[in-house]
């Protein structure tokens, strides 16, 4: 099966921002509802530090941005002193013990909050830990702050409302290895059944595009429907590697279908990628 992602085509999956995936044709698509399916539509601003209206909707892997042009990188962030004291943990950055990538929890406050920066993120996780570039959407360079970078177990990917201060969370990403969790327990590698037991029910998807993703498009007002701070989500799936290219195809990406679906289930989707918005 392809794993392939297009940045840059309407995320769908936040949770079923319906008529809003939903930091892609990331997927978030009109209207807020319950669930979140981002889109991030209209033409690129030709406008240096333009910021993204609130009022847009993400969702994943099925986002078509038009971002603002490039701005200014603003004076980087001050380098701390190795014997300056370190600040105290952030609300929305806990660490479970372990060896090897520690887990951490993104929530919607504390250094993940609507208003945070770049800054703040520097702060938070070290600034050595943060870099910041441009990268390709739709064929707009769109600014992106990345935490621990160098990690693939806990690299977490943040875009920012406003492109020249960086500052005001539009998106934050979890995909490829990353073990970051989501609000309300979301993560990749989850089954259907999985995701329906933190909703506290079954929601509704979208079947499978040609790139074999499938988006949330509505949690059908269970718990995943509601964060507390006031974020979306989307999520993304993708079939089993070993299921019957004909069982995905039969699952059209224009209509939508119950997460207990037999026909859904039996090509056991898991999630591959996380949107939380704002």
């Amino acid at each position: 099966m392809s794993g392939k992602k297009s940045r840059g085509s309407c995320y769908m999956g936040l949770g079923g921002l319906k008529g809003v995936w939903g930091m892609h044709g990331l997927r978030i698509c009109a209207a807020l509802t319950a669930c979140f399916v981002l889109t991030i539509a209209g033409a690129a601003s030709a406008q240096q530090n333009q910021d993204v209206s609130p009022d847009d909707q993400l969702a994943p892997s099925q986002m078509t941005q038009p971002m603002p042009g490039r701005a200014a990188e603003p004076a980087s962030a001050p380098k701390h002193s190795a014997q300056a004291a370190k600040p105290p943990a952030a609300a929305g950055a806990s660490e479970k013990p372990g060896a090897g990538a520690t887990l951490k929890t993104v929530a919607c406050n504390g250094p993940f909050a609507k208003d945070s920066s770049n800054l703040r993120l520097a702060i938070t996780f070290d600034a050595k830990n943060i870099t910041y570039s441009d990268i390709n959407v739709s064929g707009s360079p769109v600014g992106s702050s990345v935490i621990y970078p160098k990690d693939p177990k806990r690299r977490l990917e943040i875009w920012w409302q406003n492109q020249a201060n960086r500052n005001g969370i539009y998106l934050i990403l979890i995909n490829g290895q990353s073990t970051w969790v989501a609000p309300g327990g979301m993560k990749l590698g989850l089954t259907l059944a999985d995701l329906e037991k933190l909703n506290h029910k079954p929601f509704k998807l979208k079947g499978f595009d040609k790139d074999h993703n499938a988006t949330v498009s509505d949690w059908d007002g269970g718990a995943l429907a509601t964060l507390q701070g006031g974020c979306k989500s989307g999520v993304t799936l993708q079939p089993d590697s070993k299921a019957s290219p004909d069982s995905v195809s039969a699952l059209s990406a224009d209509k939508e279908y119950s997460s207990d679906d037999p026909q859904m289930r039996e090509v056991k989707p898991k999630v591959s990628e996380v949107l939380i918005g704002y």
